[in-house]
């Protein structure tokens, strides 16, 4: 029990924090079309409980792959994040589908819209909720990619970024982003119905939300999907690449991977040593790279391994790849 309360504590704060806020506003929302019917309420209603249940799901994951690796699994657990989100985006996707089967069912019947002051009150306090939500996203997203920003500069420059978040963070970013533009959507819908009549505006946002919810859906499936599968990180490596050859023993890199495992990087790099060097005179060199490279942001495992130089240099660092593959 010591050991899961003090996992917990490692998940990622952004995802708990939204779980327990959109926990709080499905139930609001819940009230309100109980007591109005309002379809657009109806799609918000499944859109906030799908987010709190897979935002609750991410944190629980975040927190357990950071269990320390076992003798049974011994690369560790972070790619348990990966899993735990990719069994997630199913709740979404079942949401999504009602939300938008009952948006057309509105559509081709439309019913009068009633209780605007309740629907409007209990979505005008949910956009200000996950509003709040997004805005912590978007400064967990500038921490993570190592971005500076304030006032108003936070909100382009982290949409900007929110690709090279840590995975749980980005989820909670596009989930609340998401929420935020369907309860906009919601509230214009729910005046067009009750002030004009165009009664389907409510079944035309509820429609418009769950492909929204299904753009989620898609895009935290495909991106999790390389991560439970072993995704390189070009850009760390690169990295990591450029400071291994500024040390005055390395002639070369043989070669060089770095792989994602959830939240974390494992190292592996293959340099070229003098021949002449003996093993005492390599192992201070192997010491001095893994202490070097485990100082690089997310790195929790490195394996360095010798040869002995051929003459022949392999690595290329990322501009000069760049320029003879402008693709990579």
């Amino acid at each position: 029990m010591k050991e899961l309360v003090a996992l917990l504590r490692q998940g990622n704060k952004s995802a708990f924090i939204a779980g327990i806020v959109n926990g709080i506003i499905s139930i609001l929302k819940a009230i309100a079309f109980f007591l109005t019917g309002n379809v657009a309420m109806f799609a918000e209603m499944l859109h906030s409980l799908g987010d709190a249940a897979n935002q609750l799901f991410v944190f629980i994951g975040s927190a357990l792959s950071k269990k320390a690796p076992t003798v049974r699994f011994p690369n560790g657990f972070g790619r348990l994040v990966n899993l735990v989100l990719l069994g997630a985006v199913l709740i979404v996707g079942i949401m999504s589908y009602e939300t938008i089967k009952e948006g057309y069912h509105h559509i081709l019947h439309p019913a009068d819209s009633k209780g605007i002051i309740i629907n409007l009150s209990v979505l005008g306090i949910a956009v200000l909720l996950e509003g709040f939500v997004l805005y912590k996203a978007m400064k967990e997203v500038l921490h993570e990619t190592h971005i500076q920003a304030s006032g108003f500069a936070i909100i382009p420059k982290s949409f900007g970024a929110y690709k090279n978040a840590k995975p749980a963070t980005k989820l909670v970013f596009m989930e609340d982003t998401v929420a935020t533009a369907g309860g906009v959507l919601a509230i214009i819908a729910i005046l067009l119905a009750n002030f004009t009549p165009f009664n389907q505006a409510e079944g035309i946002a509820s429609v418009l939300i769950g492909l929204m919810m299904f753009y989620v859906v898609g895009r935290v499936f495909l991106d999790n999907a390389a991560g439970a599968l072993g995704e390189a990180d070009p850009d760390i490596q690169f990295k990591i690449g450029n400071m291994v050859m500024q040390d005055p023993d390395v002639r070369d890199i043989e070669a060089i991977t770095v792989l994602k495992e959830g939240e974390d990087f494992h190292v592996e790099v293959e340099v070229e040593l003098d021949a002449s060097m003996t093993v005492a005179q390599a192992d201070v060199v192997k010491d001095r790279l893994v202490k070097a490279i485990l100082e690089e942001k997310g790195v929790t495992d490195v394996l360095v391994e010798f040869d002995q130089d051929d003459g022949v240099t392999t690595w290329k660092d990322s501009k000069t790849l760049k320029e003879e593959n402008p693709k990579v």
